[in-house]
Protein backbone atom coordinates (compact mmCIF):
# COMPACT_ATOMS: atom_id res chain seq x y z
CA UNK A 1 0.00 0.00 0.00
CA UNK A 2 2.85 2.09 0.17
CA UNK A 3 2.74 2.84 3.76
CA UNK A 4 6.56 4.07 5.16
CA UNK A 5 8.22 2.34 8.04
CA UNK A 6 11.35 3.31 9.01
CA UNK A 7 11.24 7.00 9.25
CA UNK A 8 14.48 7.33 11.41
CA UNK A 9 15.95 5.09 8.22
CA UNK A 10 16.68 2.64 10.85
CA UNK A 11 16.19 -1.28 10.58
CA UNK A 12 15.51 -0.78 14.22
CA UNK A 13 11.66 0.40 13.63
CA UNK A 14 11.28 -2.31 11.33
CA UNK A 15 12.04 -4.67 13.79
CA UNK A 16 9.90 -3.14 16.28
CA UNK A 17 6.40 -2.91 14.20
CA UNK A 18 7.11 -6.69 13.42
CA UNK A 19 7.10 -7.33 17.68
CA UNK A 20 4.61 -5.03 18.54
CA UNK A 21 1.96 -4.58 15.71
CA UNK A 22 -0.16 -7.66 16.45
CA UNK A 23 -2.85 -8.20 13.48
CA UNK A 24 -6.24 -7.56 14.17
CA UNK A 25 -8.23 -9.78 15.91
CA UNK A 26 -11.45 -10.46 14.04
CA UNK A 27 -14.01 -11.09 16.70
CA UNK A 28 -14.80 -9.46 20.08
CA UNK A 29 -12.47 -10.07 23.30
CA UNK A 30 -10.85 -12.93 24.19
CA UNK A 31 -9.78 -14.40 27.38
CA UNK A 32 -6.09 -15.50 27.82
CA UNK A 33 -4.72 -19.10 28.79
CA UNK A 34 -4.58 -17.66 32.88
CA UNK A 35 -7.95 -16.60 32.16
CA UNK A 36 -7.36 -13.02 34.23
CA UNK A 37 -7.38 -10.66 31.42
CA UNK A 38 -8.94 -10.41 28.27
CA UNK A 39 -7.52 -9.45 25.11
CA UNK A 40 -9.98 -7.50 22.24
CA UNK A 41 -9.09 -6.34 18.82
CA UNK A 42 -6.19 -3.61 18.26
CA UNK A 43 -6.82 -0.23 18.04
CA UNK A 44 -5.66 1.31 14.78
CA UNK A 45 -4.01 4.30 14.58
CA UNK A 46 -2.67 6.68 11.36
CA UNK A 47 0.46 8.48 11.30
CA UNK A 48 1.62 10.52 7.98
CA UNK A 49 5.20 11.70 8.85
CA UNK A 50 8.06 12.91 6.69
CA UNK A 51 10.67 10.24 5.79
CA UNK A 52 11.92 11.72 3.12
CA UNK A 53 12.55 15.66 1.79
CA UNK A 54 13.10 18.90 4.36
CA UNK A 55 11.62 17.49 7.27
CA UNK A 56 12.72 13.71 7.16
CA UNK A 57 15.40 14.32 9.75
CA UNK A 58 12.56 15.74 12.97
CA UNK A 59 9.89 13.69 11.19
CA UNK A 60 12.16 10.21 12.03
CA UNK A 61 12.99 11.50 16.09
CA UNK A 62 8.91 12.21 16.25
CA UNK A 63 8.46 8.28 14.82
CA UNK A 64 11.20 7.31 17.08
CA UNK A 65 8.93 8.53 20.23
CA UNK A 66 6.00 7.39 18.70
CA UNK A 67 7.62 3.56 18.87
CA UNK A 68 8.98 4.20 22.14
CA UNK A 69 4.94 4.49 23.50
CA UNK A 70 3.82 1.48 21.35
CA UNK A 71 6.54 -0.82 22.93
CA UNK A 72 5.56 0.22 25.88
CA UNK A 73 1.91 -0.59 25.84
CA UNK A 74 2.24 -3.72 23.47
CA UNK A 75 5.37 -4.99 25.25
CA UNK A 76 5.11 -3.68 28.73
CA UNK A 77 1.17 -2.65 29.53
CA UNK A 78 0.29 -5.80 26.85
CA UNK A 79 -2.36 -3.36 25.55
CA UNK A 80 -4.70 -0.25 25.97
CA UNK A 81 -7.63 -1.53 28.46
CA UNK A 82 -10.67 -0.26 28.26
CA UNK A 83 -13.09 -1.47 30.83
CA UNK A 84 -11.01 -4.66 31.27
CA UNK A 85 -9.94 -5.61 28.16
CA UNK A 86 -6.53 -5.21 27.03
CA UNK A 87 -6.48 -3.89 22.85
CA UNK A 88 -3.05 -3.59 21.74
CA UNK A 89 -2.58 -1.26 19.24
CA UNK A 90 -1.34 -0.52 15.19
CA UNK A 91 0.22 2.30 14.27
CA UNK A 92 0.34 2.95 10.25
CA UNK A 93 2.50 4.94 8.83
CA UNK A 94 2.58 6.89 5.74
CA UNK A 95 5.84 9.62 4.65
CA UNK A 96 4.32 12.21 3.37
CA UNK A 97 7.20 13.36 2.01
CA UNK A 98 7.90 17.23 3.97
CA UNK A 99 4.52 18.40 1.58
CA UNK A 100 1.76 19.60 4.02
CA UNK A 101 -0.95 18.68 1.40
CA UNK A 102 0.34 15.06 0.78
CA UNK A 103 0.00 14.97 4.88
CA UNK A 104 -3.91 15.22 4.42
CA UNK A 105 -4.41 12.90 1.67
CA UNK A 106 -2.36 10.22 3.17
CA UNK A 107 -4.48 10.74 6.15
CA UNK A 108 -8.05 10.61 4.58
CA UNK A 109 -6.28 7.20 3.23
CA UNK A 110 -5.38 5.78 6.70
CA UNK A 111 -8.94 6.75 7.04
CA UNK A 112 -10.70 5.30 4.20
CA UNK A 113 -8.40 2.23 3.57
CA UNK A 114 -7.11 1.30 6.35
CA UNK A 115 -9.59 1.92 8.42
CA UNK A 116 -7.55 4.19 11.03
CA UNK A 117 -9.70 4.80 14.10
CA UNK A 118 -7.46 7.49 15.83
CA UNK A 119 -4.65 9.95 14.06
CA UNK A 120 -1.29 11.21 15.40
CA UNK A 121 0.01 14.30 13.96
CA UNK A 122 2.46 14.57 11.88
CA UNK A 123 5.65 16.54 11.73
CA UNK A 124 5.47 20.53 11.48
CA UNK A 125 2.82 23.38 12.16
CA UNK A 126 2.14 23.72 8.50
CA UNK A 127 1.30 19.96 7.81
CA UNK A 128 -0.54 19.76 10.98
CA UNK A 129 -2.87 22.44 10.07
CA UNK A 130 -3.81 20.23 6.66
CA UNK A 131 -4.10 17.21 8.96
CA UNK A 132 -6.44 18.85 11.12
CA UNK A 133 -9.06 19.54 8.14
CA UNK A 134 -8.66 15.94 7.68
CA UNK A 135 -9.31 14.50 11.11
CA UNK A 136 -12.23 17.84 11.61
CA UNK A 137 -13.97 16.68 8.16
CA UNK A 138 -14.22 12.79 9.41
CA UNK A 139 -14.60 13.56 12.88
CA UNK A 140 -11.78 10.89 14.17
CA UNK A 141 -9.18 12.63 17.18
CA UNK A 142 -6.45 13.21 15.92
CA UNK A 143 -3.56 14.22 18.75
CA UNK A 144 -0.41 16.07 17.90
CA UNK A 145 3.13 16.53 19.72
CA UNK A 146 4.76 18.19 16.67
CA UNK A 147 2.78 21.25 15.43
CA UNK A 148 2.77 24.38 17.55
CA UNK A 149 1.27 27.11 15.01
CA UNK A 150 -1.81 29.30 16.14
CA UNK A 151 -3.20 29.17 12.30
CA UNK A 152 -4.07 24.79 13.89
CA UNK A 153 -5.61 26.05 16.72
CA UNK A 154 -7.72 29.50 15.79
CA UNK A 155 -10.06 28.27 13.04
CA UNK A 156 -12.63 26.43 15.67
CA UNK A 157 -11.78 22.81 15.19
CA UNK A 158 -12.88 20.13 18.10
CA UNK A 159 -11.19 17.45 17.24
CA UNK A 160 -7.56 18.38 17.34
CA UNK A 161 -5.46 18.60 20.31
CA UNK A 162 -1.39 19.71 20.67
CA UNK A 163 0.44 18.75 23.53
CA UNK A 164 3.05 21.19 23.17
CA UNK A 165 3.62 24.39 23.73
CA UNK A 166 2.27 27.12 21.24
CA UNK A 167 4.82 29.05 18.76
CA UNK A 168 4.36 32.31 20.28
CA UNK A 169 6.38 30.61 24.32
CA UNK A 170 9.37 29.34 22.19
CA UNK A 171 12.08 32.09 22.40
CA UNK A 172 10.18 34.02 25.68
CA UNK A 173 12.34 32.19 27.85
CA UNK A 174 15.40 32.58 26.38
CA UNK A 175 14.61 36.33 26.29
CA UNK A 176 14.24 36.25 29.56
CA UNK A 177 16.97 34.26 30.67
CA UNK A 178 19.06 36.97 27.99
CA UNK A 179 17.49 39.83 29.89
CA UNK A 180 19.41 39.01 33.27
CA UNK A 181 22.61 38.78 31.72
CA UNK A 182 25.83 40.67 32.24
CA UNK A 183 26.89 42.66 29.66
CA UNK A 184 23.07 42.73 28.40
CA UNK A 185 22.89 41.43 24.54
CA UNK A 186 20.69 44.42 23.94
CA UNK A 187 21.36 44.49 20.34
CA UNK A 188 19.24 41.92 18.45
CA UNK A 189 19.44 40.78 14.77
CA UNK A 190 15.69 38.42 14.21
CA UNK A 191 16.02 36.16 11.07
CA UNK A 192 12.51 34.25 10.57
CA UNK A 193 11.75 31.52 7.62
CA UNK A 194 8.23 32.48 6.52
CA UNK A 195 6.24 29.20 7.19
CA UNK A 196 3.64 29.74 9.64
CA UNK A 197 5.35 28.38 13.19
CA UNK A 198 8.52 30.66 12.34
CA UNK A 199 6.14 33.57 11.98
CA UNK A 200 4.02 33.28 14.68
CA UNK A 201 7.41 32.93 16.83
CA UNK A 202 9.13 36.11 15.42
CA UNK A 203 5.53 38.07 16.14
CA UNK A 204 6.04 37.33 19.48
CA UNK A 205 9.37 38.39 19.62
CA UNK A 206 8.93 41.41 18.17
CA UNK A 207 6.18 41.91 20.71
CA UNK A 208 8.20 40.66 24.04
CA UNK A 209 11.62 41.50 23.37
CA UNK A 210 11.28 45.15 23.34
CA UNK A 211 9.19 45.29 26.60
CA UNK A 212 12.33 43.42 28.20
CA UNK A 213 14.72 45.94 27.40
CA UNK A 214 15.95 44.76 24.24
CA UNK A 215 16.34 46.92 20.54
CA UNK A 216 15.52 44.54 17.53
CA UNK A 217 17.76 46.20 14.61
CA UNK A 218 17.66 43.91 11.94
CA UNK A 219 14.71 42.13 11.26
CA UNK A 220 14.07 40.31 8.09
CA UNK A 221 12.45 36.87 6.55
CA UNK A 222 13.62 34.37 4.44
CA UNK A 223 11.41 31.26 2.84
CA UNK A 224 11.12 28.23 4.50
CA UNK A 225 13.54 25.59 3.55
CA UNK A 226 16.52 28.09 1.78
CA UNK A 227 19.94 26.89 2.97
CA UNK A 228 21.71 29.69 0.95
CA UNK A 229 21.68 32.25 3.89
CA UNK A 230 25.04 33.95 3.47
CA UNK A 231 23.54 37.12 1.94
CA UNK A 232 20.91 37.37 5.12
CA UNK A 233 23.37 37.15 7.54
CA UNK A 234 25.90 39.62 6.05
CA UNK A 235 23.00 42.14 6.18
CA UNK A 236 22.59 41.23 10.01
CA UNK A 237 26.22 41.60 10.81
CA UNK A 238 26.14 45.05 9.48
CA UNK A 239 23.83 46.06 12.38
CA UNK A 240 26.36 44.46 14.70
CA UNK A 241 23.84 42.98 16.65
CA UNK A 242 24.62 41.57 20.44
CA UNK A 243 22.16 38.43 20.25
CA UNK A 244 21.17 36.46 16.78
CA UNK A 245 17.87 34.53 16.94
CA UNK A 246 16.57 32.22 14.38
CA UNK A 247 13.52 31.25 13.80
CA UNK A 248 13.49 28.35 12.01
CA UNK A 249 14.36 24.77 11.33
CA UNK A 250 17.07 22.32 11.00
CA UNK A 251 18.56 23.09 7.69
CA UNK A 252 18.18 26.87 7.98
CA UNK A 253 19.93 26.67 11.12
CA UNK A 254 23.03 25.04 10.18
CA UNK A 255 23.20 27.11 7.25
CA UNK A 256 22.70 30.16 9.63
CA UNK A 257 25.27 29.04 11.85
CA UNK A 258 28.06 28.28 8.96
CA UNK A 259 27.19 31.52 7.15
CA UNK A 260 28.07 32.97 10.88
CA UNK A 261 31.37 31.58 11.24
CA UNK A 262 32.21 32.38 7.41
CA UNK A 263 31.20 36.30 8.29
CA UNK A 264 33.30 36.28 11.51
CA UNK A 265 29.82 37.21 13.09
CA UNK A 266 30.74 37.39 16.46
CA UNK A 267 27.17 37.82 18.36
CA UNK A 268 27.47 37.74 22.53
CA UNK A 269 24.75 34.87 21.99
CA UNK A 270 23.04 32.52 19.30
CA UNK A 271 19.58 31.47 19.92
CA UNK A 272 17.63 29.46 16.78
CA UNK A 273 14.31 27.48 17.71
CA UNK A 274 14.49 23.83 15.84
CA UNK A 275 17.84 22.54 14.95
CA UNK A 276 20.13 22.67 17.89
CA UNK A 277 18.07 20.41 20.19
CA UNK A 278 18.83 17.19 17.39
CA UNK A 279 21.74 15.35 17.51
CA UNK A 280 22.23 16.19 13.63
CA UNK A 281 22.72 19.52 14.44
CA UNK A 282 25.82 18.43 16.19
CA UNK A 283 26.79 16.21 13.86
CA UNK A 284 26.21 18.75 11.21
CA UNK A 285 28.60 21.36 13.05
CA UNK A 286 31.45 19.33 15.17
CA UNK A 287 32.47 22.11 17.75
CA UNK A 288 30.93 25.51 16.07
CA UNK A 289 27.91 23.88 17.35
CA UNK A 290 29.44 25.05 21.08
CA UNK A 291 27.68 28.03 22.27
CA UNK A 292 24.44 27.76 20.39
CA UNK A 293 21.19 28.23 22.55
CA UNK A 294 17.84 26.87 22.05
CA UNK A 295 14.43 26.62 23.43
CA UNK A 296 12.91 23.50 24.40
CA UNK A 297 9.78 21.74 24.81
CA UNK A 298 11.36 18.93 27.00
CA UNK A 299 15.00 18.21 28.05
CA UNK A 300 16.09 15.45 30.84
CA UNK A 301 16.55 17.23 33.39
CA UNK A 302 12.99 17.92 33.51
CA UNK A 303 11.81 16.84 37.13
CA UNK A 304 7.67 15.89 36.55
CA UNK A 305 6.20 13.04 38.24
CA UNK A 306 4.21 10.91 35.64
CA UNK A 307 1.12 9.25 36.77
CA UNK A 308 1.91 7.21 34.14
CA UNK A 309 4.31 5.71 32.18
CA UNK A 310 8.25 6.08 32.24
CA UNK A 311 10.05 8.23 34.49
CA UNK A 312 12.15 11.15 33.02
CA UNK A 313 15.14 8.70 33.63
CA UNK A 314 13.19 5.37 32.80
CA UNK A 315 12.25 7.25 29.41
CA UNK A 316 15.98 8.16 28.82
CA UNK A 317 16.98 4.49 29.09
CA UNK A 318 13.77 2.97 26.90
CA UNK A 319 14.99 5.21 24.37
CA UNK A 320 18.61 4.37 24.26
CA UNK A 321 17.61 0.56 24.27
CA UNK A 322 14.86 0.74 21.59
CA UNK A 323 17.65 3.01 19.57
CA UNK A 324 21.17 1.97 20.46
CA UNK A 325 21.88 5.79 20.58
CA UNK A 326 25.05 7.09 22.83
CA UNK A 327 22.53 10.42 23.16
CA UNK A 328 19.97 11.25 25.09
CA UNK A 329 16.38 11.91 23.12
CA UNK A 330 15.38 15.17 22.12
CA UNK A 331 12.36 17.40 22.61
CA UNK A 332 11.07 16.07 19.34
CA UNK A 333 11.17 12.19 20.10
CA UNK A 334 9.33 13.31 23.45
CA UNK A 335 6.93 14.97 21.72
CA UNK A 336 6.03 11.96 19.56
CA UNK A 337 5.49 10.15 22.46
CA UNK A 338 3.52 12.71 24.83
CA UNK A 339 0.95 12.38 22.01
CA UNK A 340 0.62 8.77 21.76
CA UNK A 341 0.36 9.16 25.85
CA UNK A 342 -2.17 11.72 25.66
CA UNK A 343 -4.59 9.74 23.26
CA UNK A 344 -4.23 6.81 25.59
CA UNK A 345 -5.23 8.23 28.76
CA UNK A 346 -8.21 9.50 27.01
CA UNK A 347 -9.11 6.40 25.36
CA UNK A 348 -8.68 4.84 29.04
CA UNK A 349 -10.77 7.65 30.50
CA UNK A 350 -13.48 7.15 27.83
CA UNK A 351 -13.78 3.42 28.91
CA UNK A 352 -14.47 3.13 24.78
CA UNK A 353 -12.79 3.94 21.70
CA UNK A 354 -15.91 5.82 20.17
CA UNK A 355 -14.63 8.49 18.73
CA UNK A 356 -16.98 11.13 20.02
CA UNK A 357 -16.64 9.90 23.28
CA UNK A 358 -12.85 9.97 23.09
CA UNK A 359 -13.02 13.50 22.01
CA UNK A 360 -14.79 14.59 24.57
CA UNK A 361 -12.39 12.34 26.96
CA UNK A 362 -9.35 14.65 25.55
CA UNK A 363 -10.85 17.91 26.37
CA UNK A 364 -11.37 17.07 29.78
CA UNK A 365 -7.70 15.62 29.96
CA UNK A 366 -5.30 16.68 32.91
CA UNK A 367 -2.38 14.27 33.60
CA UNK A 368 0.96 14.53 34.74
CA UNK A 369 3.62 12.55 32.07
CA UNK A 370 7.14 12.22 31.77
CA UNK A 371 6.71 15.40 29.34
CA UNK A 372 4.87 17.27 31.96
CA UNK A 373 1.32 18.26 32.26
CA UNK A 374 -0.53 17.54 29.16
CA UNK A 375 -3.99 19.59 29.48
CA UNK A 376 -6.13 20.85 26.68
CA UNK A 377 -7.56 24.43 26.53
CA UNK A 378 -10.54 25.34 24.18
CA UNK A 379 -8.81 25.59 21.06
CA UNK A 380 -7.05 21.90 21.34
CA UNK A 381 -3.72 23.56 22.87
CA UNK A 382 -1.75 22.86 25.59
CA UNK A 383 -1.45 26.32 26.43
CA UNK A 384 0.14 25.80 30.24
CA UNK A 385 3.43 23.70 29.31
CA UNK A 386 6.49 25.72 30.12
CA UNK A 387 9.64 25.38 28.26
CA UNK A 388 13.12 25.34 29.00
CA UNK A 389 16.19 26.64 27.42
CA UNK A 390 18.96 24.60 26.40
CA UNK A 391 23.17 24.81 25.55
CA UNK A 392 25.54 23.09 23.42
CA UNK A 393 28.80 22.49 25.30
CA UNK A 394 31.58 20.66 24.62
CA UNK A 395 29.27 19.01 22.10
CA UNK A 396 26.74 18.01 24.63
CA UNK A 397 23.47 19.10 25.41
CA UNK A 398 22.41 20.96 28.51
CA UNK A 399 20.01 22.74 30.15
CA UNK A 400 20.67 25.77 31.57
CA UNK A 401 17.17 27.94 32.23
CA UNK A 402 14.74 28.28 33.86
CA UNK A 403 17.18 28.02 37.65
CA UNK A 404 14.88 25.45 38.95
CA UNK A 405 15.60 23.01 36.24
CA UNK A 406 19.42 23.96 35.23
CA UNK A 407 21.83 21.50 35.22
CA UNK A 408 24.81 23.70 33.60
CA UNK A 409 25.50 27.33 33.70
CA UNK A 410 24.92 29.43 30.75
CA UNK A 411 27.97 29.90 28.80
CA UNK A 412 28.29 33.69 27.94
CA UNK A 413 29.48 35.55 25.71
CA UNK A 414 30.03 32.82 23.31
CA UNK A 415 33.59 32.77 22.27
CA UNK A 416 34.58 34.14 19.28
CA UNK A 417 34.65 32.24 16.17
CA UNK A 418 38.70 32.39 15.93
CA UNK A 419 38.77 31.22 19.54
CA UNK A 420 36.82 27.82 19.28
Amino acid sequence: MGREGNGGGSALWALLATITIVVAACGGASTNGSGSTQTGSDIVIGDALAATGQDAKEGGLTKQGVQIWVDWVNNVEHGITVKGVKHKIQVLYEDDGSKPDQSATLDQKLITEDKAQFLLGPYGSSATATAAVIAEKNQIPMVEGEGAAAAIFNKGYQWTFGTISPASLYLKGVIDMASGLNPKPARVAVLSADDSFSLDVTKAVEQYAPQKGFDIVFDQKYPNGTTNLSGLVSQAKSANPDMVLNSGHLAEAVAINKAAKQLDMNAKLFAYTVGPSTPDFISSLGTDSNYVVDPSQWTPAVKYKPQFFYTVPEYVAAYKRLTHASDEPDYHVAGGTSAGLALQRAIENAGTTDPDKVRTALTKLSVTTFFGVIAFNGQGQNDKKPMVVEQIQNGKHVTVYPPDVANATLQYPAAPWAQR
